[in-house]
C-alpha cells in the first residue's frame, strides 16, 4: 500500500502535528507501507528556516519515510494575512508536488486548513480517495483567538470546510467533541472515525530528575511547574504569569520551554512583573524533551477560556502522563473528562486566578494526593499508546481504499 501524506509541519519541528505525523508514518513503514510525506522547509514557529535546510524543493529519507519539501512563502506564526499566504502557498505547492506521486490514498492533515484543499484537489485529479485528518475546527478556532471576526469571509470558509468534510472518504478527528460538532452540522457519522493523540511511550518513560540539568538551571530543591510547547495566542500564558506574580512560596518555580508568537511579549511581561520564579528556555529537539519533563513535578496545560477549546485535547498531557508527571489542566470539556476519569491531575477553571492558585497549591502541597495522580498518569499512558493509535488509523486507511 502507498500513502501520500500532506502536512505543513514535520520534524525537525517539534509541535504536535509534526510529532503525530512522523510517529504514525514511522509505524506504518514498519508494517511495509510505502509512505511519502509532502511538507515544507522546517520553520515553525518563528518563520525562520532551520539550520541545514533551505526554502526550496528537496527530498530526504527519514526513518524510511520519503519526505518531499516544497518551496513556500514562509511567515512567522504571527500576523493573520502573512500566515494565510504561507498556508495557501503550501496548498498550491503541495498539490503540484503530489501530482506525479503514485499512491493508493491521500491523507491531508489540519490545523493548517488549506492543506486539505490540496488533498481534495489531488484526490480529484488522481482519482484516488482522500482522508481529512481533523486536528482543529478551522475557521472556528481563529475566531476564538481573535485573529478573525465573523463575517462574509468566515461564512465562505465555513462552507468550504463543510464541502471538504463531505468530499473526504473519511474524516479522522482527534477528539470525540470534534466528531459531535461535525455530526451536528450534518456530516455523515459513518464516515467519522476518532483517533486521539497519544504518546510515544518508548521515548517518554518515567525517569529520575536529571541532576545536571537541575543544577544548570538553578532549580535544585524547587517544585517545578513545566510548560513545554508553543507560546501562542491560544494558550493564555499571560494569565499564568500574572498568577505566578501572586505566589509567595519561593519553592514553586515555572519553567517555560518553547517559542511562539507571544514569547517575546511574555518575557517582557515577566520582567515588568519582576518575576524571579519563572525561567524561559528556547525550544529543544524532540528527543531531548523527556530530559526537561524529567526535572518538572507538574505539567501545565492551559488554554484561553472558550467554548471552542472545550473540544480540544492538548497533546502534551499524554507525554506528561507517560512520564508520570501529574497535569495541571486549564481546559474544560473533553480534556477535563480524561484527566478526571484517570485521576491524572487537577483541572482548574481556565483564566480563573483563584481556581488556578488553589489547584496548584493543592497539587504541590499534598504528597499523598500527588502519588495518586502519578498512578492515574500511568493508567492513562497505557490507554493512549501512540503505536496502538497508529495501527488503528492504518486500518481505517486500508478500509478506505477503493
Amino acid at each position: 500500500m502507498k500513502i501520500l501524506f500532506l502536512s505543513d509541519n514535520f520534524p525537525p519541528e517539534t509541535n504536535a502535528p509534526a510529532t503525530r505525523t512522523i510517529e504514525h508514518c514511522r509505524e506504518w513503514v514498519k508494517k511495509g507501507v510505502e509512505v511519502t510525506v509532502i511538507t515544507c522547509a522546517p520553520n515553525f514557529p518563528k518563520g525562520k528556516v532551520y539550520d541545514g535546510y533551505q526554502n526550496k524543493r528537496s527530498e530526504e529519507i527519514i526513518d524510511g519515510i520519503r519526505v518531499i519539501r516544497v518551496k513556500t512563502f514562509i511567515a512567522a506564526n504571527a500576523g493573520f494575512a502573512k500566515r494565510i499566504l504561507d498556508y495557501i502557498s503550501f496548498a498550491i505547492m503541495s498539490f503540484f508536488a503530489g501530482l506525479p506521486i503514485k499512491t493508493d490514498i491521500i491523507v491531508a492533515t489540519s490545523p493548517q486548513f488549506f492543506t486539505t484543499f490540496s488533498g481534495c484537489a489531488l484526490s480529484f485529479f488522481k482519482r484516488k480517495p482522500w482522508i481529512f485528518e481533523l486536528r482543529d475546527l478551522w475557521p472556528e478556532s481563529i475566531i476564538t483567538v481573535g485573529a478573525m471576526k465573523k463575517g462574509l469571509a468566515y461564512k465562505i470558509l465555513e462552507k468550504i470546510e463543510l464541502f471538504l468534510y463531505r468530499r473526504a472518504k473519511k474524516v479522522i478527528p482527534v477528539t470525540q467533541s470534534f466528531k459531535r460538532n461535525l455530526i451536528n452540522r450534518g456530516i455523515d457519522p459513518d464516515k467519522i472515525e476518532v483517533i486521539t493523540n497519544g504518546s510515544n511511550i518508548e521515548l517518554f518513560q518515567p525517569r529520575e530528575k536529571d541532576p545536571k540539568l537541575l543544577k544548570e538551571l538553578g532549580l535544585e530543591g524547587k517544585t517545578v511547574v513545566g510548560y513545554i510547547g508553543t507560546h501562542g495566542m491560544a494558550h493564555g500564558l499571560d494569565f499564568i504569569l500574572n498568577c505566578f506574580a501572586k505566589i509567595t512560596n519561593t519553592e514553586i518555580h515555572l519553567l517555560m520551554v518553547g517559542d511562539g508568537a507571544k514569547k517575546q511579549g511574555l518575557m517582557e511581561q515577566a520582567k515588568n512583573l519582576g518575576l524571579k520564579n519563572v525561567t524561559f528556555l528556547d525550544p529543544v529537539p524532540k528527543e531531548n524533551i523527556p530530559e526537561y519533563i524529567s526535572i518538572t513535578d507538574i505539567t501545565l496545560a492551559p488554554l484561553r477560556r472558550s467554548d471552542t477549546f472545550k473540544t480540544v485535547i492538548p497533546s502534551k498531557i499524554f507525554e506528561a502522563a507517560a512520564m508520570k508527571k501529574p497535569i495541571l489542566l486549564g481546559v474544560e470539556g473533553e480534556s477535563q473528562e480524561i484527566i478526571e476519569r484517570y485521576n491524572a491531575g487537577i483541572a482548574y477553571i481556565p483564566e480563573d486566578e483563584t481556581s488556578f492558585l488553589e489547584a496548584l497549591n493543592k497539587m504541590a502541597g499534598d504528597k499523598a494526593l500527588y502519588a495518586e495522580y502519578q498512578k492515574g498518569c500511568e493508567k492513562m499512558a497505557k490507554d493512549f499508546d501512540r503505536k496502538v493509535l497508529a495501527d488503528k488509523m492504518l486500518k481505517i486507511i486500508e478500509s478506505s481504499i477503493d
